[in-house]
């Protein structure tokens, strides 16, 4: 099925030729007629499986014609887990209405920064993409009033229960008008998940594709079996002889991220480190760099990687492993996306081999292993 064939716009259309969308992935096809029809959904896909703009093109072809009425209340609302991931569903929705006939504004608030901006930028905002702390300080301030709103999105929702969010996110249900669209996505059905379901959705259209990640198709993973002390030689050595342009690294803790980062700038790598200790303004900066490739290495911990959303990324490598398999599938998905081939590197310790082959175990697939004491890594 064609984007065509879906209900959008011309207008839209034009903006999906010109950000390079061919056709509609899965979970397109499916949510976009139900969100036009003003369907509740409940909508389960992995990360990477274009579900952004699945409810972004719907949600902006609904808004066509209609204007905020009254000054700061929104009539749309989109709820994330983190500072990285509200910044980047607010470009796509900025991207997708810059062609559109009639005005959208969409603005993202997150805390880590300033609230006074924040503040005074919400008059006339449509689509308001909100971490649930700083949405409560600002309609705690009256800068943003929650009674208009039409269209409710919860994104990534098992992730902002696992992170703690419930207390916040009931006071935010109870701020909002009862008849209202109600849109609900989670890369997995937990019993969390389920709940929140049971409580916000009304009839809601169900739909799920079927995860692929235990295939792994277009991810071809390596692993080296590397002393501790070696391996920031291997990894710049792995840098450099292969000439990655655009590669994740991560590692478990701030202190090791900065570390590495350092290091790798220290042996002529454009590297930049990306945690939860940096100031927000560092941290937006740095995924910039990344992304234009003025930056060829980014170190991140796990959790901030949750807003990292790179169609393309080449490489991956997990300079530690992480605690469990489900993280460890979830870093290598950051490559292998949009039908587009990429490579997941793991270095591993004699410390780390045991948990590494219960993660392969559980992936259902073996890794190919090399043992990095046959390379030469004099001089990296």
């Amino acid at each position: 099925m064609s984007f065509s064939a879906l209900g959008l716009s011309p207008s839209l259309l034009k903006a999906l030729v010109n950000q390079n969308y061919s056709e509609p992935y899965p979970i397109q096809n499916e949510v976009i007629p139900a969100i036009l029809k003003k369907r509740d959904v409940l909508g389960i896909a992995k990360t990477g499986s274009g579900k952004t703009a699945g409810y972004v093109l719907p949600i902006l072809m609904n808004l066509q014609g209609k204007t905020v009425t009254k000054n700061r209340h929104v009539n749309v609302l989109v709820l994330v887990p983190t500072r990285e991931l509200a910044m980047q569903v607010s470009e796509v929705f900025i991207t997708f209405s810059a062609g559109l006939p009639d005005r959208v504004k969409t603005m993202a608030v997150f805390g880590g920064v300033s609230i006074n901006p924040q503040m005074m930028a919400l008059q006339g905002v449509n689509i308001l993409v909100a971490t649930p702390g700083r949405l409560l300080e600002l309609v705690e301030s009256k800068a943003v009033h929650l009674s208009e709103i039409e269209t409710l999105v919860l994104d990534e929702a098992d992730k902002m229960l696992n992170l703690g969010f419930r207390e916040e996110m009931s006071l935010i249900f109870k701020l909002l008008p009862k008849k209202r669209q109600n849109l609900l996505f989670s890369a997995t059905l937990n019993d969390d998940v389920t709940r929140i379901n049971q409580i916000l959705l009304q009839n809601p259209i169900v739909i799920k594709i079927e995860q692929e990640e235990d295939t792994f198709d277009l991810i071809s993973q390596l692993g080296y079996f590397v002393c501790e002390e070696k391996k920031g030689p291997l990894l710049r050595y792995l840098i450099k002889t292969n000439n990655m342009q655009q590669v994740l690294v991560f590692a478990d803790s701030v202190y090791k991220v900065d570390n590495i980062s350092d290091k790798l700038r220290k042996n002529g790598i454009k590297a930049a480190a990306i945690h939860s200790k940096k100031s927000q303004g560092a941290r937006t900066e740095a995924l910039k760099k990344f992304k234009s490739g003025e930056v060829n290495v980014l170190v991140a911990t796990d959790l901030i990687s949750r807003g990292i959303d790179i169609q393309f990324l080449p490489y991956v490598i997990n300079y530690e492993l992480p605690r469990s398999p489900k993280d460890y599938i979830h870093r290598i998905g950051r490559t292998g996306r949009a039908e587009s081939p990429g490579e997941a590197i793991s270095l591993i310790s004699l410390e780390e081999q045991h948990h590494f082959r219960i993660i392969q175990k559980k992936m259902g697939k073996w890794v190919t292993m090399i043992d990095s004491d046959k390379l030469d890594l004099q001089g990296f």
